[in-house]
Parts: C-alpha cells; sequence; structure tokens
C-alpha cells in the first residue's frame, strides 16, 4: 500500500479540502488525519465508528505516601518543579522523567501510565478511515500521529493508497507524518509566507528522501507569487502537480459540511482529479 502525505508549513492552506476531496475520486484506498491536535477530516468524511480506544503516551510520577519517609530528596531533584515542598505531584507540571523515583530511597515513586489522546477508527462509504485527538495538555503528538497510522495499515484489506491528511508546520508530527512515506505534496498558497513555509516544508522532506510535489491553492489570487513559487519549484526539482483557481464556492460548501467535489464544483473537481493523475505518473517515473 502506497502512503501519499499532505502536507503543509501552515495552515489554512486548503490540504484538507483537497484530501476529503480525493477521497471521493480515487479508489481503493483508506484515509487518515494525521493532525491530532486539531483533527478536522472525519467533519467531511462521515462512517461509522469500528474501534475507539486510549491513548497512553505518557508518564506520571505518584507517590505511595505508606512507604514514603518523607526525606524530600524527590522535590530538591525535580527541574520542573512537579513536586512540591509538600511532597505533592502536580501532574500539569510532570514530564514523567522518572528522575524523582530514581532518587527515592524507599521506592516510594512510581510511574504511571498515563492518557494523552484517544485513537478513532471508522468504516466510511469512501473506506477505512483512522484518525486521534490529543488531549488537552497532552504530550507525544509524534507518537499518537505513529497510532493513527498503525491503525490505519492494521485495517488493511489489499487497499492500494494510504491518503494522509498531515499537521502544519514542521514540528514533531509532521516528521511522524512522512516518515516512511511515498511522496508528500505539499499544498501552499501564492503570499510571501506560504512560499516561506513551503520552503521549510520541503527542506523536510528533502532531508528524509522523500519524493515531494506541490499543490498551489487560490493561485490566481497572486499570479507574481505564483510565478515565483513555480521557479523555486522547477529551480529545485519539486514538480507542481496542481494549480486550484479561488472560489467562493468552495467556502460555501464547505460551510455546508460538503466537499467541492459533493457541491458540484466543475472546475475544483476538474483540477483536482488531474493533480492525482499526475502524482500518479511522477510515482511511475519513480519506479522505473
Amino acid at each position: 500500500m502506497k502512503q501519499v502525505v499532505f502536507i503543509s508549513g501552515k495552515g489554512g492552506t486548503g490540504k484538507s479540502t483537497v484530501v476529503s476531496s480525493l477521497s471521493l475520486i480515487v479508489h481503493n484506498k483508506m484515509m487518515a488525519d494525521c493532525d491530532v491536535e486539531t483533527p478536522n477530516l472525519h467533519i467531511l468524511i462521515k462512517g461509522e465508528s469500528i474501534e475507539r480506544r486510549d491513548y497512553f503516551g505518557g508518564k506520571k510520577a505518584v507517590i505511595d505516601y505508606s512507604v514514603c519517609m518523607q526525606c524530600g530528596r524527590c522535590w530538591q531533584v525535580c527541574r520542573f518543579g512537579a513536586i512540591s515542598k509538600k511532597l505533592e505531584v502536580l501532574p500539569m507540571k510532570c514530564e514523567g522523567c522518572g528522575v524523582c523515583a530514581l532518587v527515592c530511597p524507599c521506592n516510594a515513586i512510581r510511574l504511571d501510565d498515563e492518557k494523552t489522546g484517544e485513537v478513532y477508527v471508522s468504516s466510511t462509504d469512501r473506506g477505512t478511515f483512522s484518525y486521534a485527538l490529543l488531549d488537552i495538555g497532552g504530550e507525544g503528538s509524534g507518537k499518537l500521529v505513529t497510532e493513527v497510522r498503525k491503525s490505519a495499515e492494521g485495517q488493511c484489506k489489499g487497499e492500494e493508497w494510504l491518503l494522509i491528511d498531515g499537521s502544519p508546520g514542521i514540528g514533531c508530527p509532521v516528521i511522524a507524518s512522512i516518515t516512511g512515506a511515498d511522496a508528500v505534496v505539499a499544498v501552499t498558497e501564492p503570499t510571501m509566507s506560504g512560499l516561506s513555509d513551503l520552503e521549510r516544508v520541503l527542506d523536510v522532506a528533502r532531508h528524509f528522501g522523500i519524493p515531494a510535489f506541490v499543490c498551489i491553492n487560490k493561485y490566481d489570487l497572486n499570479p507574481e507569487i505564483t510565478e515565483q513559487i513555480e521557479r523555486f519549484c522547477q529551480q529545485n526539482g519539486f514538480p507542481v502537480i496542481g494549480k486550484i483557481p479561488f472560489d467562493p464556492a468552495i467556502v460555501e460548501a464547505l460551510k455546508n459540511f460538503k466537499t467541492p467535489v459533493e457541491a458540484g464544483n466543475v472546475e475544483f473537481t476538474d483540477e483536482v482529479v488531474k493533480l492525482w493523475h499526475r502524482l500518479v505518473d511522477e510515482l511511475k517515473k519513480l519506479t522505473v
């Protein structure tokens, strides 16, 4: 199963709109939303839940006061201030590093697993869909992204494609989203910040040796910067496989919880179909 990840250097470029639309166009596929901090693909891809489980991605210190001898070594060594002088653990400050348990002379401190999120798998008329939601204040977003991908792969029944909606930026969740993928598609917009963020996220893909392609959304709003983006991509070997025009009707469709494809936006649909065919052709070239 080939995995294609749609990423962006910043939020709001339209990658979720593209992925949700491709979910109606591409056959024999699965889908995953790896933006675990603010997932939204499930709003446009509805289905019947087939799995929901808590995810334990962290550790928290717990003091057994029946054993504790009140020596105070734990709060002295905690660099995060997660243990008070009254020897009370402050959960929101605890990083689960385990130093307190290491120095405790009476083994009164243990590290318990901490729930940091929830993982969901749904059955939809477009294919199996996996996503997750990180708890407020939860850590380990990159590990939770990996769990989302594992959940999707575990449900594979011979599907040819896994379409992944990645998170914006260049941090740990993005790295976890693209690691081991067959290709990334960076969705950008024609602004100076869009170009700058595009350069950063493509650098990440290049660093990990993953073939990268570019889609310029709302390209006709600023032809001059669109030209700059195309020139940058040509000079650095990143094929531009999609140029989607601006259309207020797209926003109206999303307001009604519909993809532009479902809303009958022919121009948008035609361009997304072309994007997919170009991507498939480019991937075929890589295997020759």
